[in-house]
């Protein structure tokens, strides 16, 4: 007989284990919830959990790679292991989650999808429906999964009902406040400096035109990336809303909801990426505080037995591009976090990286599927037996990585 880690924690012993996919599976624990947080936009996994054990990582990343780590500099990475280290902005929110062993990265992680459109891809994550044949829309993999459990509680935390929760039972959804973002000089700023060089001349040039012409061009260019970050992010609540909000969902999901789902945009890095500082890092603190005041608001008790899931539809490309950003890849790195979690480790598959290595000599490969990822995890989870899985995810294979 195995016995389930949170059993033992409780101190009762576990139940005979199921059987998927001939691995043995312990049962469930009374009141288990699962949280899938998606990062939409495709988040540079590698420089959040980044390889800094491998000097082909810096040599890709020339202006934006994390250092080695240095306990004396509060801007370096924080070792996990020998090879990889968390990005210096989780400090004080994850990485006591992975002291405790309660979070586990999947490097290598994602689906066959090789569009590399935020839209096809995100579609293909949330339908969780095998690549290549005739997709159905009206059936996401958490309605199936929903289905599945039979005494689910679902909620949606978004504007809309998800294409991950059509064809399911009627179930919430409540829309975050989202926190936008603006230019950096606001317009009223920009015509006073305007009018101060207004008249004035640098040899046969104006300054006063040029000053305007340039905050023209400033605002288109913010313009072009706002608008194509807001549709690759759907709707999605921004990174501050996220941390804002996060104590709100872990209040709901301890007294009456176990599976929802949450979108968190902004994560379409293509230009000034920023390394230990800048954009990402300002913008993976707030996903990191809020995770953790997720945890903190949903208590020990319920913690214990909900897992929360941080996916996203693709990588990026491993090397740095010419604005100093990275731009749309393939394999990614997923967390999975929670009270029974079996964490403190990198999970699945890895392979070292190189030129000869990455995927088609620009971004990670994907060693592990996701939907084998997630559905192994759900089986061990909930006690799904095989049938049930395959329900949920149609012709994949469960992966037991022993998450939980």
């Amino acid at each position: 007989m195995l016995l389930d880690r949170r059993d033992l924690i409780a101190g009762t012993a576990a139940l005979a284990p199921l059987i998927v996919a001939g691995r043995a599976f312990a049962a469930p624990q009374a009141g288990s919830r699962m949280l899938v947080v998606f990062l939409r936009g495709a988040y540079d996994a590698a420089n959040i959990i980044a390889p800094t054990g491998n000097d082909f990582y810096h040599a890709s990343r020339p202006t934006i790679a994390l250092g080695k780590p240095n306990p004396a500099d509060p801007n370096a990475p924080i070792a996990l292991d020998a090879d990889w280290s968390l990005h210096p902005a989780l400090k004080d929110s994850i990485y006591p989650l992975w002291q405790k062993k309660q979070i586990a990265f999947v490097p290598f992680v994602g689906t066959d999808d090789m569009s590399r459109s935020h839209f096809e891809t995100q579609d293909t994550i949330e339908l969780g429906q095998p690549i290549g044949g005739h997709r159905n829309y009206n059936s996401g993999f958490m309605a199936r999964l929903a289905a599945a459990l039979e005494q689910d509680k679902p909620i949606s935390f978004t504007d809309q009902l998800p294409l991950c929760f059509r064809g399911g039972p009627v179930i919430p959804n409540i829309a975050l406040a989202a926190v936008g973002s603006k230019p950096a000089v606001p317009p009223k700023d920009a015509a006073l400096i305007t009018a101060m060089y207004k008249g004035q001349h640098s040899g046969a040039n104006d300054l006063g035109s040029s000053v305007a012409e340039g905050f023209q061009v400033r605002d288109t260019v913010f313009k072009t990336v706002d608008e194509e970050m807001k549709e690759a992010s759907r709707g999605a609540v921004s990174p501050k809303g996220f941390e804002l909000s996060a104590r709100r969902i872990g209040r709901l999901m301890r007294d009456q909801f176990n599976l929802a789902f949450v979108d968190v945009g902004g994560w379409d890095t293509h230009v000034n990426q920023g390394g230990a500082q800048g954009y990402l890092a300002t913008h993976i603190g707030e996903l990191g505080r809020g995770l953790a005041g997720f945890a903190d608001e949903i208590g020990p008790d319920a913690w214990r037995n909900t897992t929360v899931v941080v996916v996203s539809e693709f990588g990026r490309t491993f090397h740095e591009n010419g604005d100093k950003g990275t731009d749309h890849g393939h394999g990614s790195i997923y967390w999975v976090m929670g009270g029974g979690v079996n964490g403190g480790r990198m999970a699945g598959a890895q392979v070292a990286l190189s030129q000869a290595t990455l995927n088609q000599g620009r971004d990670l490969p994907v060693l592990t599927d996701y939907r084998s990822m997630i559905g192994g995890l759900a089986a061990r989870q909930f006690g799904l037996a095989g049938d049930r899985v395959g329900t949920v995810f149609p012709a994949a294979k469960p992966v037991d990585l022993q998450l939980v």
